[in-house]
């Protein structure tokens, strides 16, 4: 059992604290028992306002960091400074080999922590020029979902949290098994894009029909055939130079990348869930060749194809390659039903 602390603090949004709860601890019909232990704590345990109008009871104080595998900030109010305590059980936690996750407002915790310093931090775009004023050595992302350095995992606002939480799933416990978890929740699995979606800018009038969500959605169906950008972004009725600059706006990032994303997650998961040899797998996801899966697979998880199937290999016979496509996975009737 992974044990999860999560810091609790005075006028604390219930949302915030409830997100890494509801990832971590969540039931489905193929694992009914939750793979993480979730401890709330708090600097001074006891009845803890929110930002809601009721309280909470929390009974354990900062010694929960001492036991746990991750310790998670979640979104921190900018204007409290931490305290030296929490700070300094942060920090003896995360060199004691703890990993440490701080949702939305939660990295301005871990950067004060001197855990980012010189390397990059994601958090609500909103907050990011004042997160870098305060941090000038760190590079603040405020345009990803979340940004994993192994040992720290930092993301952005609200809804991103979500995804950070499952994101730290997946890398644990693999594609397959991350994505009962969402299944469970009602979540996307791996939700792509970028911040820069949700950055305030003039929004002008759309069709009803989202070209892009129409043109994700006829690429996922044909993840095994060679796609160009010109027959891509004629299936939906736009130019090369259109298509590329909605989906840029709509996703934050290129048609190419989005691309090669679902591939190596349509990988991942085959990998994971079926016995087909390599070369099988990278027919099915799109790569062509073996050669090119190893190459993306290690540029992207550094691992190759056959050591990830060795870590995450789940039950034979879950999954096929030559089953029906379902929400961009084939998968065999056996398989437990959304």
């Amino acid at each position: 059992m992974h044990e999860v602390a999560v810091v609790a603090f005075p006028r604390i949004s219930p949302f915030h604290l409830s997100v890494p709860s509801t990832v971590f601890a969540a039931r489905s019909r193929s694992a009914p028992t939750p793979r993480y232990r979730v401890t709330v704590c708090t600097e001074e345990p006891g009845a803890l306002a929110t930002d809601a109008g009721y309280d909470l009871l929390v009974a354990r104080g900062l010694d929960a960091l001492a036991d746990a595998q991750t310790v998670v900030i979640p979104s921190w109010l900018v204007e409290r400074a931490p305290s030296d305590a929490l700070l300094t059980a942060v920090r003896v936690a995360h060199d004691r080999g703890a990993r440490v996750v701080g949702l939305c407002l939660g990295s301005f915790v871990v950067a004060a922590a001197g855990l980012v310093d010189g390397r990059e931090v994601a958090t609500h775009w909103s907050a990011a020029p004042e997160l870098a004023r305060r941090h000038p050595s760190a590079t603040v992302r405020s345009d990803v979902l979340w940004c994993d350095l192994g040992d720290v995992v930092t993301s952005a606002g609200v809804a991103a949290a979500l995804d950070c939480c499952l994101h730290v799933v997946r890398t644990d416990h693999g594609a397959a098994f991350a994505a009962d978890v969402a299944r469970a929740l009602v979540l996307a699995p791996h939700r792509d894009g970028s911040q820069a979606q949700y950055i305030p800018a003039p929004v002008a009038p759309t069709p009803s029909a989202d070209p892009v969500e129409v043109a994700m959605g006829w690429a996922t169906a044909r993840l095994d055939a060679p796609l160009d950008l010109d027959t891509w972004a004629q299936s939906v009725h736009l130019s090369r130079r259109t298509f590329t600059r909605q989906f840029r706006a709509r996703t934050g990032a290129s048609p190419s990348q989005w691309l090669l994303r679902q591939r190596l997650v349509r990988a991942r998961v085959l990998l994971e869930s079926t016995d087909a040899p390599v070369e099988q797998v990278a027919a099915s996801a799109g790569f062509g060749s073996s050669a090119a899966l190893r190459q993306h697979f290690a540029r992207e998880f550094r691992t190759s194809p056959r050591q990830h199937r060795a870590a995450f290999r789940t039950a034979p016979s879950m999954m096929s390659v030559a089953g029906p496509t379902v929400g961009g996975m084939r998968s065999r009737s056996l398989a437990a039903p959304s």
